[in-house]
């Protein structure tokens, strides 16, 4: 019976030992966007400027198990100083606004919980929209409702390459974006390590990206990278636009 006892603990510390193993296999066993590799459009195409009603509607995934977890409508409902899209999702219906300004450039981003509001704007694909550009930009957020607090933000930038993608929404010419950002500061004090990525499908025929895929890990006092805690893994992809 003991030496029973002690074959079912030693499982199961195996099991838990193995378990982000296992978690990062079945990750990268999912399937990853893939578009036909394009060269540097001469000259760069220009980034469709904002009208109100302009709208995209994203189907939304789970990386995790492929599962459609929400669709989520973005429309402009003004143009000026400021951009402002209003978002609703099926899921929960109305959501926080994004709010660029000037247009490019984000100062109230809703897509990362919680929504941040940045000191300094943050650029939401490259200035120049051109393969093999990158950039590194610094700001601070606070959370929404919540001013008393800001928190540091890094933002790393990669255009790796032009693409040609199919999504449900039709066929574009997209700029493959990859965001990475590495330890910034999280509002809740008991995450002491932070790290967010992203890839984006920017076309610029339609002011926005076609295919968002992010994800994001953590960890607390006493808990090493091996063991991080996942935020969501999402993927959203287009499927109409107008």
């Amino acid at each position: 019976m003991a030496a029973d006892f002690l074959q079912v603990g030693s499982l199961r510390r195996f099991i838990l030992l193995m378990l982000p193993v296992l978690l990062a296999a079945c990750i990268s066993s999912q399937p990853y966007p893939r578009g036909i590799l394009e060269s540097q459009p001469i000259p760069a195409p220009v980034v469709r400027a904002p009208k109100i009603g302009q709208e995209w509607v994203y189907q939304v995934r789970n990386v995790f198990n492929q599962e459609i977890v929400d669709t989520v409508t973005e429309k402009v409902v003004s143009v000026g100083n400021e951009v402002r899209i209003a978002r609703t999702s099926i899921k929960s219906g109305p959501l926080p606004d994004e709010v660029q300004s000037p247009w490019g450039y984000v100062v109230q981003d809703p897509h990362w919980k919680p929504t941040q509001k940045f000191i300094k704007p943050i650029p939401m694909w490259p200035p120049k929209l051109q393969a093999g550009w990158d950039g590194f930009f610094t700001s601070q957020y606070q959370v929404l409702g919540y001013p008393d607090g800001a928190y540091y933000w890094g933002l790393s930038m990669t255009a790796s390459q032009w693409e040609r993608i199919n999504t449900p929404a039709g066929q574009f010419l997209v700029l493959r974006i990859h965001n990475e950002m590495p330890n910034f500061v999280s509002n809740d004090l008991f995450r002491v390590g932070n790290q967010r990525q992203e890839d984006l499908w920017f076309a610029p025929e339609i002011g926005r990206w076609v295919i968002r895929r992010s994800s994001g890990r953590y960890i607390t006092t006493g808990v090493y990278w091996a063991n991080a805690y996942w935020e969501d893994y999402l993927e959203w992809e287009l499927i109409s636009w107008k």
